[in-house]
């Protein structure tokens, strides 16, 4: 039985009460890698300081009255800032008047569209971090790391496709407090504001008109435990062979250490699709092979945040 942790849902708060079983659903459909890793909240703020355990300690025999050194392990303070989300928006009052519920509930539907909105760009940023198609405003995320950034990293397959800006990458995901996990500022609260009535310059048509403006702000970070948290599979093209396999997983998993694998596996639609091409139908009627559900055991979560469209990983 997998490990059970808390969750971002968990702890997310909208100002001072729980999700309501809707918003969790949505937050669910739009970012289903992060509704799946373990969360925290910030020691500090919007500041989080962790170990990472980045040397194993060195042990041996030895024979009676011949010493010998021993070296303890060895662990790096980490820290990070959770960078603030902001989803906050506006909408024409006479459009949310007209609505059926009334402004209140159009309003209430748009928060509920814009919160699953933001943590889809927050799905997105584990992943890519500073790098494209990630921001440079958000939180470093996975490809922002040295052990994950370069073919030749010890926590990298390379899948070896090489048609440039088409390529994807699957991740084998480690999840829990030591591991990877969500890490939520101020508490975990997500501050909706009151919705305010505001005069709204139309730039491009000039005038005005009469807006309900909300403002939702939040903060979040991502915590990368060790460097075994995580294998990477890039270069996942259209090249042919050049597509995700079990083989690859496989190659992947050993990079865990023994009884540490994976939590997830987590690819887009367009990998899952190679990765069905590639099973072989054992159905007696001939039938193709189903969508897999997971590899080796381990769950396949699928998930628009990774894109197809990276640019091919090298060695340098």
């Amino acid at each position: 039985m997998p490990d059970s942790f808390l969750g971002l849902t968990e702890l997310l708060r909208v100002n001072d009460r729980n999700l309501a079983p809707d918003e969790v659903n949505a937050i669910r459909q739009a970012a289903p890698v992060i509704t799946r890793l373990s969360a925290d909240t910030a020691l500090e703020g919007t500041q989080h300081k962790y170990l990472r355990y980045i040397t194993e300690p060195s042990v041996g025999f030895r024979d009676l009255n011949t010493g010998r050194l021993n070296t303890k392990s060895v662990d790096e303070t980490v820290t990070v800032t959770c960078k603030l989300l902001d989803a906050s928006f506006t909408v024409d009052k006479a459009l949310a008047a007209g609505y059926r519920g009334g402004a209140a509930a159009y309003v209430a539907m748009e928060a509920r569209r814009m919160l699953a909105a933001a943590l889809f760009l927050a799905e997105k940023q584990v992943f890519y971090g500073a790098q494209s198609p990630g921001s440079t405003s958000g939180f470093t995320g996975l490809r922002d790391n040295a052990y994950y950034n370069q073919t030749t990293d010890t926590q990298v397959v390379d899948a070896q496709g090489t048609t440039g800006s088409t390529a994807s990458s699957a991740w084998l995901i480690r999840t829990g407090p030591t591991d990877v996990q969500m890490i939520l500022g101020n508490d975990g609260l997500i501050s909706v504001g009151e919705t305010v009535e505001q005069a709204i310059e139309d730039v491009s048509n000039g005038g005005r008109f009469t807006g309900l403006f909300t403002s939702i702000l939040g903060y979040l970070g991502l915590q990368i435990g060790a460097s075994y948290s995580a294998v990477r599979i890039c270069n996942l093209t259209e090249d042919s062979g050049k597509g995700l396999t079990d083989d690859l997983i496989a190659e992947a998993m050993e990079k865990f250490p023994s009884g540490y694998g994976p939590s997830m596996i987590c690819m887009n639609r367009r990998s899952l699709r190679q990765l069905q091409n590639s099973r072989t139908a054992t159905n007696v009627t001939g039938a193709p092979a189903p969508f897999p559900q997971d590899a080796f055991g381990v769950p396949i979560v699928v998930t628009d945040g990774i894109v197809s469209t990276e640019a091919i990983e090298t060695s340098s």
